[in-house]
């Protein structure tokens, strides 16, 4: 008896911390950021299996599907994913979160065509499904359709004021059309509101940088660097702003740091050949 309640136990402790993750998986897909970390253990024989048993119990339950679709999802199994995603779907056509999980794994396997519409099905269930609209946002700005994507953005902040992520890609926007004031008043917005993530940084750098502010660009840099030290795109700017402020030695460390990081950074190589070739460019 007590072994039969620690397995009901455990099988509910793999639901609700999966119910996080879900939550987390459906509104990170834009793009701050990866839309969702790779967890293998997810995917795990013992995780699934828990899951399974929950499904195999209470076969028509939805809900069961939709949580296991995340585990698999998570773990990289996108295909098994997929499968319990259009399951759940089945067994309630009415689900949006489950056709946003579905488009965000769809995003990952590089069918955006597919996702865009799982997104719209979620937003015409849901109208007031703020994640899905930054979401289907982003889809539209990687495609060229701004006006779109600034509306999607424009109304997932109207829905949620505290969405950093639709700030941040309405600020890429701005920032891409030049309005770098613009630009910078979301990033900051973005920072405010989560602080830890380095993008909104190095985004809010660049436009800084735009406007000839060096100074600000690089101490937005450096925070950018000081919350991912392997973030190669901020060391790379980083060395831009040194190059602006006439530091090419310490402009010169900043753009091989980038190179290290990331060989194919065309920022830094580009910088490295204005401010000093150095060793690590020998042979590239």
């Amino acid at each position: 008896m007590q072994h039969s309640v620690f397995r009901h136990s455990r099988r509910a402790l793999a639901i609700a911390a999966l119910g996080a993750a879900l939550a987390a998986c459906t509104g990170a897909d834009t793009g701050i950021g990866p839309s969702f970390s790779i967890d293998r253990y997810s995917g795990s024989p013992e995780n699934i299996s828990s899951l399974s048993e929950v499904i195999k119990n209470n076969p028509n339950d939805p809900n069961g599907y939709n949580v296991r679709g995340t585990a698999y999802g998570r773990a990289g199994k996108f295909t098994e994913a997929i499968a319990d995603f259009t399951t759940a779907i089945r067994l309630d056509p009415n689900f949006y979160r489950a056709y946003a999980n579905r488009a965000l794994v769809l995003r990952r396997m590089g069918r955006d065509a597919e996702a865009l519409s799982d997104y719209n099905s979620a937003i015409a269930i849901d109208p007031n499904y703020a994640a899905a609209y930054t979401a289907r946002g982003n889809l539209y700005r990687k495609a060229g359709k701004i006006a779109l994507a600034r509306a999607d953005f424009d109304r997932a902040i109207q829905l949620n004021p505290s969405d950093t992520r639709a700030y941040h890609n309405r600020a890429l926007i701005a920032q891409a059309q030049g309005d770098n004031q613009k630009a910078i008043e979301d990033f900051s917005t973005a920072i405010a509101l989560d602080p830890n993530e380095p993008e909104p940084y190095n985004g809010r750098g660049i436009s800084r940088l735009a406007l000839n502010d060096w100074k600000s660009a690089l101490e937005d840099f450096n925070w950018a660097i000081e919350h991912n030290r392997n973030y190669a795109d901020a060391w790379a700017n980083r060395g831009l702003a040194l190059e602006q402020s006439g530091d090419k030695g310490k402009a010169a460390g900043a753009f091989n740091r980038a190179i290290a990081l990331d060989p194919s950074n065309a920022t830094a190589r580009a910088g490295i050949g204005r401010v000093g070739g150095t060793s690590l460019l020998r042979g590239n």
